[in-house]
């Protein structure tokens, strides 16, 4: 399997059935073409169960945002945060005082009880790739390094497939598009921001397990935290947290290449 913009070059005019085949044939013969591999079964069921945990956040965010909403129109603010929300409803539909209509109590009960079935949807799913992550060894070494949780553990497991595809571990930085990108010419070399190619959902995982170890890297004083605390001074908060997840994508090849765990002398 090739990507389809690693084709697209070989199309020599217009785009056609006939047009498609040639240039995939050409494309399939170059000496340095990379492929997709293919995902085993425990990857894809792994990769499901994130698919359906990112849509019932996506939904129990946006259910959220129109209880803020609706309330915002009988002028009763909530803050911003779905903590708050859980928090502060109950006791909105148990408050005589605030003029709710009946029809508009009934409709914002039922949306309550739609976001607190969300967060139940999502605890179940969270707890099935717990056992799933329990189970699997290498998750289990990815868990070792700090900044990678239950989440960016089992995504990274259901997405790499096979690390040997990867030569390096800067190959699969790269490649969750945490590297810097090109924009190099006439031999002068062009160093831009990162490429955000790849997989969004897990460079997004992987970037905020960076930011929770940049934001308590004041408390530890080992080689690597120091790292962190003086790219922190140097550059900002933002760029230090891509820095540690470009760092653990390269830590969690070299402990899946070599099969072997986390150690702080590593690095």
């Amino acid at each position: 399997m090739i990507a389809p913009q690693f084709v697209k070059p070989f199309v020599k005019s217009n785009k056609n059935d006939a047009a498609d085949a040639e240039a995939i044939c050409e494309a399939v013969q170059r000496p340095s073409m990379r492929f997709v591999p293919a995902k085993s079964v425990e990857q894809q069921d792994i990769q499901s169960l994130h698919r359906i945990r990112s849509q019932a956040v996506a939904r129990r965010t946006a259910q959220a945002n129109q209880i803020r909403g609706l309330l915002m129109e009988y002028g009763i603010i909530i803050p911003k945060g779905i903590s708050y929300v859980r928090k502060e409803i109950p006791c909105i539909l148990e408050d005589a005082s605030n003029e709710l209509t009946v029809i508009f109590r009934d409709l914002l009960d039922d949306l309550y009880n739609e976001m607190v079935h969300l967060d139940d949807r999502v605890e179940i799913l969270e707890n099935k790739l717990k056992i799933i992550c329990k189970e699997n060894e290498n998750c289990q070494r990815l868990l070792t390094i700090p900044g990678v949780g239950l989440l960016s553990a089992t995504a990274l497991v259901a997405a790499i497939g096979d690390i040997n595809v990867f030569k390096n571990g800067r190959e699969l930085a790269a490649w969750l598009g945490l590297v810097p990108r090109q924009h190099s010419t006439g031999g002068k070399p062009t160093l831009l921001g990162i490429s955000k190619r790849g997989d969004t959902y897990l460079r997004t995982l992987l970037i905020h397990g960076g930011r929770t170890v940049v934001r308590v890297a004041e408390k530890y004083q080992d080689k690597r935290n120091t790292w962190i605390k003086q790219l922190d001074t140097r550059r900002g908060k933002n760029i230090t947290a891509v820095a540690v997840a470009n760092k653990n994508a390269r830590i969690a090849w070299a402990l899946l290449t070599k099969q072997t765990t986390f150690q702080l002398g590593m690095i």
